[in-house]
């Protein structure tokens, strides 16, 4: 009974290493070659259950179907500007000959380092002819895409098919953030300073023009003042003649008056002067009235 059993046993693992060795199977996110001697026999495309011969020199190889990206490490890169810029880029790719993949890198490991490679030179090739602005603008997506153009050629002798290289980031180095800080501390200060100066400009032209301004007003001012007290002198002349071809006596007697209110405008006034004169003769002539 356990020699039988044992027998079974056996029987089955024979048969699950038969089974191993003769079929393998291709999943829809790989493909696969068949290889006899290390040399290709046959490609599976398609998922499913595959067929091979029970040797251990017949072999099944697979590889990825699915898009893979690659991204590089921090790049230095110098523009046509001289502005020194630290690029930080990714690729996607596909095997799209699977034979000529297996012959010129036969892993994808080893693929990645190649198209590493590839990208690197490629990235200081396109951005050492352009300048930094050019980067740092909406340019950037031309060149991107030449950039995936110029991989193309060398990624299909590798059996690989390049669809798309994005730059992520384009930075200055590190060293040079400080001092382009405060190049840009100083231009804006230096713009400030303009702009004060230019206030400062524009404030005394709109004083000057004020102040000037404000003389002609004035000046103005003082000129009709004097035209009109001209005209009310020259009124109160007219009266005054006028007033003294009526009343020739009317008028002595007012002219007296106004000389008699600044000589007597203060009151502790002191005259010195004869009573006959003629300074007197109203005050005389009122008193003799009496």
């Amino acid at each position: 009974m356990n020699n039988r059993l044992i027998a079974l046993i056996g029987s089955i693992v024979v048969l699950i290493l038969i089974a191993t060795s003769t079929f393998f199977i291709v999943d829809e996110r790989k493909q696969g070659l068949l290889l006899a001697f290390g040399e290709v026999k046959r490609m599976e495309q398609e998922p499913g259950l595959k067929f091979k011969l029970p040797s251990p020199l017949n072999t099944a190889n697979l590889y990825e179907r699915r898009i893979m990206s690659l991204s590089t490490d921090d790049l230095e890169v110098t523009p046509i500007d001289d502005r020194r810029l630290v690029v930080d880029a990714f690729a996607l790719w596909r095997i799209t000959d699977l034979v000529r993949f297996r012959q010129a890198v036969q892993t994808e490991a080893n693929a990645e380092q190649r198209l590493a490679g590839i990208l690197v030179d490629s990235l200081r090739k396109v951005l050492g002819r352009e300048t930094s602005d050019a980067l740092l603008s909406d340019e950037r997506t031309r060149l991107m895409n030449e950039i995936r153009d110029t991989t193309r050629p060398e990624a299909q002798a590798l059996g690989v098919t390049i669809i798309d290289v994005r730059i992520l980031r384009a930075d200055l180095p590190q060293e040079n953030l400080e001092a382009t800080y405060e190049r840009m501390i100083s231009e804006r200060q230096r713009e400030a300073a303009d702009e004060r100066a230019r206030g400062r400009e524009a404030a005394q032209r709109v004083r000057a023009k004020a102040d000037r301004d404000a003389i002609e007003l004035v000046s103005d001012a003082r000129r009709e003042a004097e035209i009109i007290r001209g005209e009310a002198d020259a009124e109160r002349n007219r009266i005054a003649i006028e007033a003294f071809g009526r009343d020739p006596e009317f008028f002595a007697f007012y002219r007296s008056l106004n000389a008699y209110i600044p000589a007597l405008k203060s009151e502790n006034s002191t005259l010195v002067i004869s009573p006959d004169s003629e300074f007197f003769e109203y005050m005389n002539s009122g008193s003799s009235r009496q």
